[in-house]
């Protein structure tokens, strides 16, 4: 339960601080982004933000996978970023 609650605050942060530096975004190229960033950025405007541990490395490949159907505005690299963003909490 505590790492749970570890995690999720970390997430928050790191969403808290993908939305704050998203305000000079605008400047910088994508790829200096990090997952967390483009998380924050693009997948929390439709979700909830689930727990990373609540699916597994392959899972998330076939979430990221999947929206990059769905949410045509990411490429290819940004899913990638978020998707080992997510995969780095399991």
């Amino acid at each position: 339960m505590k790492t749970r609650i570890l995690i999720l605050g970390v997430l928050f942060i790191a969403m808290a601080a993908a939305f704050v530096l998203s305000g000079c975004a605008a400047t910088e190229k994508v790829t200096s982004k990090v997952g967390a960033q483009l998380w924050g950025e693009n997948c929390l405007r439709c979700h909830n933000a689930p727990d990373p541990t609540d699916y597994s490395d392959a899972q998330w490949e076939a979430v990221g996978d999947h929206m990059k159907l769905r949410a045509t505005t990411i490429t290819d690299e940004e899913r990638d970023k978020i998707v080992e963003f997510l995969k780095s909490a399991n």
